[in-house]
């Protein structure tokens, strides 16, 4: 059993942050040997409970549950930062002659480890990220995070249409490789499955049948795609699919809304679409930093919360531009503030949080496994520093209530706000 002393964040089930100046959290092994918070509150109240144990006190920093990213490309990391006229030339200039490269095993673990490094070194402990089209890309990713006790998803890429060669795949192989992953991978250790088409487009209507016919043999693996992210693509997608009555509809016609299911972007929906993602209990990854760089639009916050349909926050290496959860909250923020497209608002930064957190776990079907400090979650954390940087410390230290307090941090914080990141008990970072 570990035992830790600091000032401590977690959330209620009703999305509030719960906010302990002093405060005590116990991790240790469930029957199945997995860590998990076994009790968590205020030090003055739990610490009777545990006289005698070896404490482990973080004065003047921040435990709070590690980030939650609900989408990201780990072929991309190389590809971050790359100029481009828009979504379409971005993918076909950079994105798709990087991602040729992984057909080399050697190649995809490296990028793997890289890539779970700078996961961890931001703060985030639990990801649903894209492969590529090979699968040696998955094998890579998931013998890595498999190594370091990650809980992670991802899914070789789907696309059998409108891809250059070397990451065009053929119709029957790719499903067969990815019936073959599914059982091979998902649900060892913290690992689960994704059934990954990259977008309508480039999947043709078999193959999006076969994806949905899998998704049906194996209702516990998780599904993502890209839908209304960019009026072209909307377009295009539209056309493609005359039949269906939008781009979100193409996939619920071929049966891949359901849970589990998580679909980035969201951006350029109506009133029925927002209606069957909350029918379908489908989730949507808003990448803001992503969204902002390719300038594709404004996730609408209001009319989701109208409709009732659940999200959770994304970083979307490479079009987003940072794997900083803090960059991507003050994004989202934002975004939530654009009331030309359509009504602005002020995310409260509780909420924000929220998002790359327990809301994300939520929204991936796992609240109450991830994103959060509760007892019986996984005992995944962070150990922020708010005095990281000189300007961050001036301004916390000036922090009147806990809305300052996180607030500062999300619009000043990056990599160097993350002291240490805990995994079972595994730490890593600069502190570590």
């Amino acid at each position: 059993m570990h035992i830790y002393r600091s000032a401590l964040l977690r959330f209620s089930e009703d999305g509030q942050a719960l906010y302990d100046e002093d405060g005590l959290l116990a991790i240790g092994p469930d029957a199945q040997g997995r860590q998990r918070v076994l009790a968590v509150g205020a030090w003055q109240q739990l610490a009777p409970q545990f006289a005698g144990q070896h404490v482990t006190h973080w004065p003047g920093r921040l435990i709070a549950p590690g980030f939650v990213d609900m989408h990201v490309h780990y072929p991309q990391t190389d590809v971050i930062g790359s100029p481009a006229e828009g979504l379409l030339p971005w993918l076909e200039n950079y994105t798709f002659p990087h991602e040729k490269r992984f057909v080399a095993q050697g190649y995809a673990e490296q990028v793997a480890e890289f890539f779970l490094d700078e996961l961890l070194r931001n703060g985030v402990t639990t990801a649903l990220a894209f492969a590529t089209s090979h699968p040696q890309s998955v094998d890579a990713l998931f013998g890595e995070a498999r190594r370091r006790h990650l809980r992670l998803m991802t899914g070789k890429v789907l696309q059998d249409r409108h891809s250059p060669d070397g990451v065009r795949d053929e119709t029957e192989q790719s499903l067969i490789d990815t019936e073959d992953l599914i059982t091979r991978w998902h649900g060892v250790d913290r690992l689960g499955y994704a059934i990954t088409p990259r977008f309508a487009p480039t999947s043709s209507p078999a193959q999006l049948r076969g994806a949905g016919q899998l998704a049906a043999r194996y209702p516990d693996v998780w599904i993502q795609s890209h839908v209304a992210e960019n009026l072209d693509e909307v377009r295009w997608a539209c056309e493609l699919y005359p039949r269906s009555r939008s781009y979100l509809a193409v996939y619920d016609d071929f049966g891949l809304m359901r849970e589990r299911a998580v679909y980035a972007h969201c951006i350029h929906f109506d009133a029925a679409d927002r209606a069957l993602m909350r029918e379908r209990r489908t989730a949507a990854a808003v990448s803001p930093t992503s969204n902002l760089f390719l300038g594709s639009g404004f996730f609408d916050y209001q009319a989701a919360d109208r409709a009732g349909f659940a999200y959770g926050l994304a970083s979307d290496v490479g079009g987003g531009t940072s794997f900083s959860p803090f960059r991507t909250m003050l994004a989202a923020y934002t975004v939530g503030r654009e009331g030309q497209t359509k009504p602005g608002l002020s995310l409260p930064p509780q909420q924000l949080w929220w998002q790359h957190t327990a809301g994300a776990a939520r929204a991936l079907g796992l609240e109450g496994v991830i994103g959060n400090l509760q007892p019986g979650c996984e005992g995944d954390f962070v150990v922020l520093n708010p005095q990281a940087t000189p300007l961050l410390a001036r301004r916390t230290a000036q922090a009147g209530n806990l809305d300052e307090l996180l607030f500062a941090m999300i619009v000043l914080g990056d990599d160097r706000l993350v002291e240490q990141t805990v995994i079972s008990q595994a730490k890593y970072g600069p502190g570590a």
